[in-house]
């Protein structure tokens, strides 16, 4: 293929992703000094079409960042009133008292939100602040300087062939060069990913960990609807079989946000969790609540889990790490969007200052200080050991032990001192013949669904003749050693149905549906060879999330 001629457009700084991230860095930055070139580039065809999120928001990122955003008419209305526990059986539950849980794990004072919707209005204050925000723009390259330092991206490459070659509609997209570039792409961007490798932000980080997040969007029968009502359950169906849990979140409408959580370091490699999440629908307590009602969308996302231990150095030469790119999550809480709004204006104001003193292209380590020093530090610390127990020991485990390590930290101390993660959630995947299978009912159409007809609820859309934006490093192995050894869990652990075998014997190929795509990275994550890489296709394309 010949050289490609791009166009250079110069900013002083540019942001991949709007999420809270972001359009916090954009908005704090011309905060500061309007007269700076803030540009953000967004891969979902409209700011928040690619937002997928619980949520219950914890408004201290608004509100550091916003102060008067109820003025301002943001789209933060729902509080929660009530916040229920769960333990479940197969046929029962018990609610587990709130008087036991550390301050840091109620909800009062939070609010229950559609977090596209607040990106999407995030987005509208950014632009009145003069931010060239681009839509449909996917980011496919990192730009290096003569040091080594990113200095930029490609953006809006269009029109590849399938085998990767230009076709006659093709489009070389253009290079936007900063004097620093922010990477806010969410969990395990792809970009970010590249950053992380090269500079080897992760030399002193325990592995990251992360957790598959499945929601439904319900519209429920009124009298059913309780607005501000937050459940958490824990338990069934997963059992001993992998940790995670579900949510209930009723918002405004009489919709209500239904959600299931599957730890991805899960051992059994027959475990199928968009499968549990379907199950765990039937469960009599969530039933009768969905009986009546109808499902109006759903999607899928990775969660990083790995928290404080597994926090990467957020910043590298010419650019930092936002958000769910570094992993700021507070897993206990099940809340990461208030870390991703403090730490894109970390990053604005410690960009601002270094624009001030005539730097460019350096590494800003005032901004990683702030990341592991200020709130979102303080926050991640407190419940770091949660998690690990969780891995190590077991569901009880981490409520005892867990639970009353979140008490004294919130005194200031640990009596664990810091449980390390230890291996990766693709190394914890065993062998299939050391498991039994798992036995899954079939949906029943009303209140379960199978995959296929679930994701046409995700408004997923992928132009088929471009190349498969999901890399296999060798083609070889899916077949000759993940079917063999692991029985193939990417058949399973995929919540679009993108990985099938197809065929039997020696006629068994491995087929890849990236039509069916949601990008929520787990393949990227859980493959236990490592052999999938998750790229972004071209811009615009993916799934198109409403009120998610």
């Amino acid at each position: 293929m010949a050289e490609i001629t791009r166009e250079t457009m110069p900013y002083d700084v540019v942001i991949v992703g709007a999420g809270p991230a972001g359009l916090s860095a954009a908005i704090r930055l011309k905060q500061l000094d309007e007269s700076l070139d803030v540009v953000v580039l967004e891969k979902g065809s409209e700011v928040g079409a690619h937002i997928l999120s619980g949520a219950v928001l914890d408004p201290c990122g608004l509100d550091a960042l916003i102060p008067d955003w109820k003025d301002r008419g943001a789209p933060v209305n729902v509080e929660v009133k009530k916040d229920n526990f769960y333990m479940l059986g197969e046929a029962g539950g018990i609610r587990i008292p709130n008087f036991p849980m550390p301050p840091l794990m109620s909800n009062h004072g939070n609010y229950i939100v559609s977090m596209g919707n607040v990106c999407r209005w995030l987005a509208e204050q950014a632009e009145e602040l003069g931010v060239e925000i681009f839509p449909g723009m996917a980011c496919s390259e990192l730009v290096y300087g003569e040091d080594g330092e990113v200095k930029g991206v490609v953006a809006g490459e269009f029109g590849l062939n399938p085998d990767g070659t230009p076709s006659d509609a093709y489009e070389p997209g253009m290079e936007l060069h900063g004097k620093y570039v922010f990477l806010g792409e969410g969990v395990r961007g792809s970009l970010s990913k590249q950053a992380i490798a090269k500079y080897a932000l992760d030399a002193d980080a325990d592995a990251q960990k992360y957790g598959i997040g499945m929601k439904e969007l319900w519209e429920i029968d009124p009298d059913k609807h309780q607005e501000g009502t937050v459940t958490h359950t824990m338990g069934w169906p997963l059992g001993s079989n992998a940790g995670g849990g579900s949510f209930i979140y009723h918002l405004d409408n009489n919709q209500v946000y239904v959600g299931f959580v599957v730890h991805l370091n899960y051992e059994n490699p027959h475990l199928f969790p968009y499968m549990e999440f379907q199950r765990f629908k039937h469960h009599p307590m969530v039933a009768k609540l969905l009986e009546g009602g109808k499902r109006v969308a759903y999607g899928a996302r990775a969660i990083t889990e790995g928290g404080y231990q597994s926090l990467p150095n957020t910043a590298f030469p010419g650019g930092a790490l936002l958000g769910c790119s570094a992993g700021m999550v507070n897993v206990p809480r099940i809340k990461g969007n208030h870390n991703a709004m403090l730490s894109g204006k970390a990053a604005a104001e410690a960009a601002y200052r270094a624009i001030q003193d005539g730097r460019s292209g350096d590494t800003l380590a005032d901004y990683d200080a702030e990341v592991r020093e200020g709130a979102i530090g303080k926050d991640l610390k407190k419940v770091r050991n949660v998690k690990p127990l969780w891995s190590k020991r077991g569901l009880m485990a981490s409520l005892t032990l867990g639970g009353m390590d979140m008490w004294t930290n919130t005194l200031g101390f640990s009596l664990l001192g810091t449980v390390r993660h230890g291996k990766s959630d693709a190394e914890a995947t065993g062998k299939a013949a050391d498991f039994e299978p798992i036995e899954y009912p079939k949906p029943d159409g009303v209140i379960s669904f199978d995959r296929l007809t679930n994701v046409s609820f995700s408004f997923t859309n992928h132009e088929e003749s471009q190349p498969a934006h999901l890399k296999l490093t060798d083609p070889e192995i899916p077949v000759h050693v993940n079917l063999p050894t692991f029985a193939g869990p990417s058949a399973r652990y995929c919540p679009a149905g993108v990985y099938e075998f197809v065929g039997e014997g020696d006629e068994t190929k491995f087929q890849i549906n990236f039509q069916n795509c949601v990008h929520c990275k787990t393949c990227d994550i859980k493959d236990p060879s490592q052999n999938i890489t998750w790229t972004v296709p071209q811009g615009g394309d993916g799934p198109n999330y409403p009120n998610m």
